[in-house]
C-alpha cells in the first residue's frame, strides 16, 4: 500500500473516530500510531514517546496552564463578575446596553483567560440571568453571550493562536500581537451588530437599563481597572520586550493570584476549584498537542503534504487564490468539526503548500483563528452555543441559533477586510519584531 492510500486511510480513520465521538487527542493518537504501523512499524513506539516526551517537556507550552490559571484565578475571586458589572455601567444605560456589555466584558475576560468555551460559561452565568430580568429577548440574549465568547479564541493569550504557532513553529509572541488589533476590531463589530438589531427590531429590548445603579454597581470600576491593569501588564510587557510570551504567562498568573489575595476575595476552596479546572483543561490540550505531533509524523511518512504543495505549484495558483480556497474550507469544516480538531487536522497538510507559495503565516493564522471563531457558533457543532444552552437550559437550541446569525455575518465582515487589508494583522508584529524574512 502506498504512501497516499495510507495517508487517506489514516484521515478516513481519524474522521470515524471523531464521529463517534471519541476525543480529539486520543483520536489523533490513535489513527495516526496506526498509520505509522502500517508504514513502518519499528518507528510506533519510538514515535508515541518521543513525541510525548517532547510536547510534555516544552518550555513554551507552559504558556497553555498560566494563562487558563490566571483566567480561572479571576472567575472565582469574582473579577470577573466585576468587570461585567463595570461594562453594564458604562453600556447599560443605551438600548441593547446589557448585550453590549457582555460583550465587551466577554473580550475583558478574554484578555485573561485566552479560552472561548470559559468566556462563554463565565460570561453567560453573570449575564444571561441580568438580560432576563429586564426582558431582553431570547435569541438576542443567547447570541450575544454566544458570540461574545468567541473573542476567546482571538484576543491574546488566545488559546487558538498557541496552538497555530506550535503547529507551524511561529513565534507565539507576533501571533498574540497580530491578533491584538483585529480582537478589538471585531468587539467593536459585534457592539455595532447588538446596536443595529436594536435599531431595527426594537422590539427585542426594553426602553434602557437600570436609571439608579447599585451600590455594587458602582464599585465596580475598581475591580474592573485592576483587571484591565492586570492586561496592560502581560500585553504591554510583550510589546515592550521586557518579557517573552511564556514570561508573560507567568507574570499575569501571579499578578492575578496576588490580586486576588490582596483583595481578600479567594478563597481555599476557590484556589483548589481554580487549580484543578486548569490542571483537567491543560491535560485536555496536551493530550491534543501529543496526538497532533504524531498525527503529523504520520503524515510526514507518507509525503502527502509535500506531494499536495507540487501539485498546487503545477496549477499555477497564487498565494492569494490558494488561501482564499482554503478559508472557504475553513469555513465549511468549522460547521461539523471541533477547531483544535480542524487545526491539527489541516495545518501540517496546508502549511507546505502556503510556505511554497509565499503566503504570510502570521497573517494566515489570525484569519484561521477567524474562521474557528464562526465555527464555535455555527450549527450543528458550534460548541459555544452549547455551553450558552447550559446555562440557559429553557431557551430552544432554534433560539440560540437565531440570536448568533447577526454576529456570524460580523465575523464573516471581519475575514474580508483582514484579506482585503493585511496590515490590519501585520502592522503591529512588524512594528514589534520587524518584518519577518
Amino acid at each position: 500500500m502506498d504512501g497516499t492510500a495510507v495517508a487517506l486511510l489514516g484521515l478516513a480513520a481519524l474522521f470515524v473516530l471523531l464521529l463517534i465521538r471519541v476525543p480529539v487527542g486520543l483520536s489523533m493518537l490513535i489513527a495516526g500510531a496506526a498509520g505509522i504501523a502500517l508504514l513502518r512499524p519499528q518507528a510506533v513506539l519510538p514515535v508515541i514517546a518521543g513525541e510525548t516526551f517532547a510536547v510534555s517537556s516544552r518550555y513554551a507550552l507552559t504558556i497553555i496552564p498560566l494563562f487558563m490559571l490566571m483566567g480561572n484565578l479571576a472567575v472565582v475571586s469574582g473579577m470577573s463578575r466585576e468587570l461585567y458589572l463595570a461594562a453594564n455601567l458604562w453600556l447599560g444605560r443605551f438600548r441593547g446596553g446589557l448585550a453590549a456589555a457582555s460583550i465587551v466584558a466577554s473580550a475583558g475576560f478574554s484578555a485573561l483567560s485566552g479560552s472561548s468555551l470559559a468566556a462563554a460559561l463565565t460570561m453567560g452565568r453573570v449575564a444571561l440571568p441580568e438580560m432576563r430580568r429586564f426582558n431582553y429577548d431570547r435569541s438576542l440574549a443567547a447570541g450575544s453571550v454566544a458570540a461574545g465568547g468567541t473573542l476567546g479564541i482571538l484576543i491574546p493569550p488566545s488559546a487558538g493562536l498557541v496552538l497555530y504557532g506550535i503547529l507551524t513553529e511561529q513565534s507565539i509572541g507576533r501571533l498574540f500581537m497580530a491578533g491584538l488589533f483585529p480582537g478589538i476590531l471585531l468587539t467593536l463589530f459585534f457592539v455595532l451588530t447588538v446596536f443595529l438589531v436594536v435599531k431595527l427590531q426594537p422590539h427585542k429590548v426594553p426602553p434602557g437599563g437600570p436609571a439608579n445603579p447599585g451600590p455594587e454597581r458602582q464599585r465596580a470600576p475598581a475591580g474592573a481597572y485592576w483587571i484591565l491593569g492586570l492586561v496592560v501588564v502581560t500585553l504591554g510587557g510583550i510589546y515592550a520586550g521586557v518579557f517573552s510570551a511564556m514570561e508573560a504567562a507567568g507574570v499575569g498568573a501571579f499578578l492575578t493570584l496576588l490580586l486576588a489575595l490582596a483583595r481578600r476575595s479567594l478563597t481555599r476552596d476557590g484556589l483548589g476549584e481554580a487549580v484543578h479546572s486548569t490542571l483537567r483543561a491543560s491535560g485536555t490540550v496536551f493530550l491534543i498537542l501529543i496526538g497532533a505531533y504524531v498525527f503529523k509524523v504520520f503524515l510526514g511518512f507518507t509525503e502527502i503534504p509535500f506531494a499536495a504543495a507540487r501539485w498546487v505549484a503545477e496549477q499555477g495558483w497564487s498565494g492569494a487564490q490558494v488561501a482564499a480556497v482554503l478559508l472557504v474550507m475553513f469555513i465549511v469544516l468549522g460547521t461539523f468539526l471541533d477547531g483544535f480538531a480542524m487545526l491539527v487536522l489541516t495545518i501540517p497538510l496546508v502549511q507546505p503548500i502556503l510556505a511554497s507559495l509565499g503566503v504570510d503565516m502570521i497573517w494566515f493564522g489570525v484569519m484561521i483563528v477567524v474562521t474557528l471563531e464562526m465555527g464555535l457558533i455555527s450549527p450543528p457543532v458550534g460548541l459555544n452555543t452549547f455551553v450558552v444552552k447550559s446555562v440557559a437550559q429553557d431557551v430552544p437550541m432554534g433560539a440560540i441559533y437565531r440570536g448568533i446569525v447577526p454576529f456570524w455575518f460580523a465575523m464573516l465582515a471581519l475575514l474580508v477586510l483582514i484579506a482585503l487589508v493585511p496590515r490590519i494583522a501585520t502592522f503591529l508584529p512588524e512594528a514589534m519584531y520587524g518584518i519577518q524574512p
